[in-house]
């Protein structure tokens, strides 16, 4: 992307928020008023502390990212269908955790440990550079929407422009034969948006997995649509599409 459009599209977004907080700390301050007039006149004593939510009101705050929501549900699905005794995953969001864990043993890995009171659920400090597991040994893997950030000092991780790369190789030698890997990242035309993630040409990432055997392909398009069955070479192209690959060895 050109530059001089990506800073366009943050100075714009940035004039957006600033309008939507205008407007909000007017009407916030126009309702709690009115509120705590009605509540004086209904004889209500009902203690009100400020709690300030003035971005809700705006039509554009009713959405959803449509990556993490159709990638979770795709790798979930594949759970469900297998249901794996025992399933790793490294670094994905606490939705499909919150999920997973619900099917199987789930042991995740990340560089920053969390706490939950899930059933059947292990935290595992660890990088997906160097992950707790001997070569071969893991037969449900999951990675979704975390291998494009390594590399790039996002996460406190070191910079690496091979971090994506070499991400892949470690789940490549944990997997183990006949196992299952499911791996979402952003695909199409190569890019690195400093620091946020990249972007991969979905060939690249066959080429990452060269000792695995694709077994499904699907992507949520530049439109923001599922396609259930995808041919990688239609998503060489977008701007920011996101591919999920399922891969044995």
């Amino acid at each position: 992307m050109d530059p001089l459009i990506m800073a366009w599209k943050i100075v714009k977004k940035l004039w957006q928020r600033f309008i939507a907080l205008i407007s909000g700390l007017f009407w916030y301050t126009r309702d709690l008023i009115k509120y705590k007039i009605m509540l004086g006149r209904a004889h209500q004593e009902t203690p009100v502390y400020l709690f300030p939510q003035i971005f809700d009101k705006d039509p554009a705050s009713h959405t959803f990212d449509k990556h993490y929501v159709y990638m979770d549900r795709w790798a979930f699905k594949h759970l469900l269908q297998n249901r794996p005794a025992e399933h790793v995953d490294v670094g994905s969001s606490i939705r499909f955790l919150s999920m997973a864990s619900t099917l199987t043993k789930l042991k995740f890995v990340d560089i920053r440990p969390i706490k939950t009171d899930f059933d059947n659920f292990e935290c595992l400090a660890g990088s997906i550079l160097q992950m707790p597991f001997a070569d071969n040994s893991v037969a449900s893997l999951s990675c979704l929407h975390v291998a494009e950030h390594i590399g790039l000092g996002r996460y406190g991780d070191p910079l690496d422009p091979k971090g994506t790369e070499k991400a892949c190789a470690e789940l490549q030698r944990v997997l183990e034969p006949g196992g299952n890997l499911y791996f979402a990242l952003p695909t199409g035309k190569s890019a690195v948006y400093f620091n946020a993630h990249r972007v991969h040409n979905p060939q690249a990432i066959l080429e990452y997995f060269y000792n695995l055997r694709l077994l499904e392909f699907a992507a949520v398009n530049d439109q923001g649509q599922f396609v259930a069955q995808a041919n990688t070479g239609n998503f060489k192209n977008a701007e920011y599409a996101c591919g999920c690959f399922k891969f044995t060895k």
